[in-house]
């Protein structure tokens, strides 16, 4: 065998690695076709992964250091599988009277409004397209600040920062289980009456549309996996982890306030165009701090999960190649 043959057989996964990723793909489509309904992005998915994993060493630690976002996505899709408001009762009124109590804003007319109410009342073009601009960064910034992590070689606390991330949102999505609420929107548009498959609505971010043109919320709510989970907002968690591991982390100043701007931009949104109320935020801000505290300072403090997550950085290290 010559020297080049040998190194392009090493570019292919061991076997037993590619047949991990077999199962895994195959699990995932099958639960997610065979319960939830195939979308034409699950093989494109699916499709991709497989050819990353298998090009060469680089694009396979590329794929296996993006699971946590990865389980991510598939874990809020399949929340498809067992609506929340089967499980317990939504909280609709009591959630809103006591964000009235709490923040409630004293109208010109002495009528006691939300936060969401009176932004319903005094919005503008200006608010509503900084209002549209945070909320598009709520994912995507965090991934990016996640990539950006990995390539700079941060391999270590690029991982803390995913498995964070993740470990956030399988809290929040555990407590959208234990209390189902609604969103400010929905005592809006339907009261307090509870109205089972109502579907998801752009609320305030309708203007942002509207000003845009571009349907771009129209079509992310349309997705919506369930309407009522409201408490606690993951949209306020994802740009605080990453402003905490900003800090942790080697990264320049800009980033640090690039992360804490968006951050508070993506809160404020979340009241002003009544997808939240401060309560949701508050809870948001309460699962992320819980899931960081848990998991540096609990979970990394069992031997066997330490040596795991040693290992999983090790395995996404270009040391490895």
């Amino acid at each position: 065998m010559t020297p080049g043959a040998h190194k392009k057989t090493t570019l292919l996964p061991s076997l037993r690695e590619g047949m991990l990723m077999v199962v895994c793909l195959a699990v995932w489509l099958g639960v997610t076709v065979l319960c939830i309904g195939f979308r034409p992005e699950h093989l494109v998915m699916a499709v991709l992964l497989a050819a990353l994993f298998t090009a060469n060493p680089s694009t396979r630690r590329i794929v296996v250091a993006l699971v946590p976002f990865a389980l991510f996505g598939i874990s809020y899709d399949w929340m498809n599988l067992l609506p929340n408001y089967k499980v317990n009762p939504v909280d609709i009124q009591g959630l809103y009277e006591t964000e009235k109590s709490l923040f409630g804003i004293t109208a010109a007319s002495t009528e006691v409004l939300t936060p969401n109410e009176f932004f319903a009342i005094h919005h503008s073009a200006v608010m509503d397209a900084l209002a549209g601009f945070f909320y598009l960064c709520w994912v995507p910034v965090p991934i990016l600040f996640g990539l950006w992590l990995y390539f700079d070689g941060q391999r270590r606390e690029y991982l803390h920062f995913a498995m964070v991330f993740l470990f956030v949102n399988l809290l929040g999505f555990a407590l959208y289980y234990v209390h189902p609420a609604a969103p400010p929107w929905y005592v809006a548009s339907h009261g307090f009456d509870f109205i089972e498959g109502t579907p998801g609505e752009v609320a305030g971010l309708g203007r942002f549309d509207e000003l845009t043109g571009l349907g771009i919320f129209h079509g992310l709510y349309a997705r919506n996996a369930n309407v009522f989970a409201a408490m606690p907002s993951l949209h306020s968690a994802y740009m605080l982890i990453a402003f905490i591991y900003s800090l942790r982390a080697r990264c320049p100043l800009w980033m640090r306030l690039a992360c804490a701007v968006i951050c508070m931009g993506i809160w404020f949104t979340a009241v002003y165009t009544s997808h939240h109320y401060i309560l949701d935020v508050l809870g948001g801000i309460g699962v992320t701090l819980a899931g960081y505290l848990i998991f540096e300072y609990v979970l990394m403090a069992i031997p066997a999960f330490r040596r795991f997550t040693f290992r999983y950085a090790t395995y996404i290290s270009p040391e490895k190649a």
